[in-house]
């Protein structure tokens, strides 16, 4: 049974950095597709990227340069680092896997089997 355990959230300034984690057990990453995601109040769960499971990251536009996924096979865990963080970021964040199978495209919630319980993430002065 693949579990997936998110930490690292909390309350940030505007401009600051927070770094996510995203503990796998049952499967090794390297044969697991993460992604991350986020939801904001009354909002729909929004792709953030993902981490292929040959070590490959991609980002969703909307937060590519501020937002990177970091893979540390050795802990079996992925990283979401996050900078320059605006109140529009506050949202719950979820790390999601898949089997590493080839697909082209990533976002979509119903491609992934296994989520994490959701970490808070709040950006507010």
């Amino acid at each position: 049974q693949v579990q997936l355990v998110e930490s690292g959230g909390g309350l940030v300034q505007p401009g600051g950095s927070l770094t996510l984690a995203c503990a796998a057990s049952g499967r090794l990453l390297s044969s697991l597709t993460v992604g991350w995601f986020r939801q904001a109040p009354g909002k729909d769960r929004t792709f953030l990227g993902a981490m292929r499971w040959y070590g490959t990251p991609t980002s969703a536009d909307a937060v590519k340069g501020r937002f990177t996924i970091s893979r540390n096979n050795v802990v079996n865990t992925v990283y979401l680092q996050m900078n320059s963080l605006r109140p529009e970021d506050t949202a719950v964040y979820y790390c999601a896997g898949r089997p590493g199978t080839p697909v082209s495209d990533l976002s979509g919630t119903w491609q992934y089997d296994y989520w994490g319980q959701g970490t808070q993430v709040t950006v507010s002065s």
